[in-house]
């Protein structure tokens, strides 16, 4: 009998779909929504220590292969945040990953203490949005050393277990990887988006963002991501869950013998809706029948064989 449950930091999937931060996750009854539509677990949007507006409209535009968008990280309150996210822990009928994000090393511990006691199943430090930076102007995730410090000084706030969220947009994502790791991370989530790009109206010739560019996702980004899937798989021995352009069960597949133990969905549910976590889950499982695969362990990581 095929089966497609998977797990994470001890924490049991009943199918490897993941709704990542960003989409649909403002509200507990969005994630409740997208529970029942049958992703195996849901993620917040980042939650940060401030209200922050983001950016002014317009703020996602689609172009060849995705979407280009620099949203700017809005959010309400950290207090509003946690009621709701307090709501989504005690609705929602799979795993709610809380993510997280900080404007210091101290402020992401600051906010992953908070956000714990609303008792997520999973926390997520948001280090790769170009949003945040470090003291020298960059995401705390592209460089090792900030990296490997968010991670412990989460580590030191929480005992909920702790997913990094990393960036494509480094020279070497597995010295990354490596970092968290070693700071203590228990798993890692890879991609975030890829850029920045830029879109021009042609007929005012002006970038149609109002902040001009940003990040890419969707199908065009999903070579990049099963390649930083890939990369991560061999230097880390903590799970990862890939995502980054996944459409179909058979880019689930792709992604999942790259290495990844769960998969992210994210630009498809704009596509396609929230259905688009069932679809997945129904080839994927056909998909494993067909070829004589009875569980997930045996394609995570094939590809490195």
């Amino acid at each position: 009998m095929t089966n497609i449950r998977t797990t994470i930091c001890g924490l049991r999937l009943e199918n490897p779909t993941v709704l990542p931060a960003g989409i649909l996750g403002v509200t507990a009854a969005s994630l409740k929504r997208v529970a029942a539509s049958g992703a195996g677990a849901v993620t917040t949007k980042s939650i940060g220590p401030l209200k922050r507006e983001g950016h002014k409209n317009p703020v996602v535009v689609e172009v060849n292969g995705g979407l280009l968008n620099s949203v700017g990280l809005p959010c309400p309150s950290l207090e509003e945040s946690i009621e709701e996210l307090t709501n989504a822990v005690k609705e929602s009928s799979v795993p709610v990953i809380a993510s997280f994000y900080g404007r210091s090393i101290d402020e992401f511990g600051l906010v992953a203490e908070r956000i714990s006691k609303a008792r997520p199943d999973l926390i997520e430090a948001n280090i790769s949005c170009p949003n945040i930076e470090d003291e020298f102007g960059k995401p705390f995730g592209t460089d090792h050393r900030f990296a490997r410090a968010v991670t412990e000084k989460v580590k030191d706030s929480s005992k909920v277990p702790l997913i990094v969220k990393l960036s494509p947009n480094v020279p070497d994502i597995k010295v990354i990887a490596a970092a968290v790791e070693e700071g203590g991370a228990d798993c890692i989530s890879a991609i975030n988006t890829l850029g920045p790009g830029m879109c021009i109206d042609i007929p005012t010739g002006r970038p149609v963002l109002s902040n001009k560019v940003g990040g890419m996702s969707g199908p065009a980004a999903f070579p990049v991501a099963v390649r930083c899937v890939y990369e991560i798989y061999d230097a880390v021995d903590i799970p990862v869950i890939g995502m980054g352009g996944i459409q179909s069960g058979l880019d689930a597949v792709q992604m999942l013998m790259a290495g990844a133990s769960a998969v992210g969905i994210g630009t498809a549910v704009w596509k396609t809706g929230p259905e688009v976590f069932g679809q997945v889950c129904d080839e994927l499982a056909r998909f494993m029948q067909v070829n004589g695969y009875r569980s997930l362990k045996e394609l995570t990581g094939k590809a490195h064989q």
